[in-house]
């Protein structure tokens, strides 16, 4: 057996146990969106919780009726530190945060590496902090679930929307999507980049690009297998890095989403 060991604890949230609780506690109880029963996958953003932990807090919120019933998580998130070739799953058998480790369905893996695209690679993992960051919240938000994660480089986005629909499953599993979106324009200029990827978001556009958000390829294999199930999405907020501490010259922004995992058609 394995655990892949946090890389950035203390780095973009608290590395020790009681202050690291405390903290997604307090963003949890501070967050102020209703639940959502048929909540199926998240799209959260990953910087460090002093920027974007806030309005992560109001995404992982509306879990609060679903604590018990999920008991796996698949999370997504951009690779950053490693060029990955496509989707990459670790060989670890669990990852570990300061509030605990967390079981990898080696099952559910084993069963995508058949498809196109997905590998194997540690490396891809170790150091990527778009998953890392989202584990903290899941531990509080959820009960005990098993995870999936998959650090998404050079893929298609019908290579991401074929490991969705694999892993869709029932009310027992969630998706978390994570990823960021404008980096590093003034802060006009980065809402008005924002406004216009949730606009594009939300009316299932597919041709998302890096420039809007680091995760577009994910977004772009979530919209398509969206657009086929005809689920609905919801914004749940945007936000900047400027909106805390950071400076307004300088901005990176963050949006947040949920799906429903009834069609629209059943629920007009």
């Amino acid at each position: 057996m394995s655990t892949r060991m946090p890389a950035v604890a203390g780095l973009f949230y608290p590395g020790q146990t009681v202050a690291l609780r405390q903290l997604v506690e307090e963003l949890l109880a501070a967050a102020l969106d209703s639940k959502q029963q048929h909540l199926k996958v998240l799209v959260v953003p990953h910087a460090g919780y002093v920027y974007s932990g806030a309005l992560a807090a109001r995404a992982y919120s509306l879990l609060a009726d679903r604590r018990t019933s999920i008991r796996r998580v698949v999370l997504l998130g951009p690779a950053h530190r490693v060029w990955v070739p496509g989707l990459a799953l670790p060989t670890s058998t669990a990852f570990a945060t300061p509030l605990g480790d967390i079981e990898i369905d080696t099952e559910l893996a084993a069963a995508l590496r058949v498809l196109p695209g997905v590998a194997m690679s540690d490396a891809a993992h170790a150091e990527e902090h778009s998953l890392e960051v989202q584990l903290p919240f899941l531990q509080t938000a959820l009960d005990e679930f098993t995870l999936l994660p998959l650090v998404v480089g050079e893929a298609t986005p019908g290579h991401v929307a074929a490991v969705l629909e694999q892993v869709w499953g029932g009310d027992e599993t969630l998706i978390v999507i994570s990823t960021d979106l404008s980096h590093f324009h003034d802060l006009a200029t980065a809402r008005g980049i924002d406004a216009a990827t949730a606009a594009a978001i939300e009316s299932f556009s597919m041709d998302l690009h890096g420039e809007q958000a680091c995760g577009a390829v994910l977004l772009n294999g979530l919209l398509q297998l969206a657009r086929q199930r005809a689920v609905r999405i919801e914004r749940i907020g945007l936000a900047t890095s400027a909106d805390t501490v950071g400076s307004a010259d300088r901005v990176v922004g963050y949006g947040a989403w949920w799906l429903d995992d009834r069609s629209q058609e059943r629920v007009a």
